[in-house]
């Protein structure tokens, strides 16, 4: 069976927000704190279409603290 690659992706952001206690007004926060410029409703719609770079998950992912990613199931 072919994995979901969008749907992973989305879901490893979520669950690193939700591992490290950050909702979306934080990681706006956050990434704004980091001269990244979002908004709550940008993020939110970004994060479920699943519709982002890699570079924007590991600016994510940087500005959450996040230091090691596990990636299997």
């Amino acid at each position: 069976m072919e994995r979901d690659w969008i749907a992973y992706t989305k879901g490893l952001l979520r669950s690193e927000m939700m591992r490290k206690g950050v909702n979306y007004k934080g990681l706006v926060e956050r990434l704004a704190a980091a001269g990244i410029r979002e908004t709550e409703a940008n993020l939110r719609n970004k994060i479920s279409r699943g519709g982002f770079t890699a570079a924007f998950l590991v600016q994510c992912l940087v500005v959450m603290g996040v230091t090691s990613l596990r990636l299997d199931d």
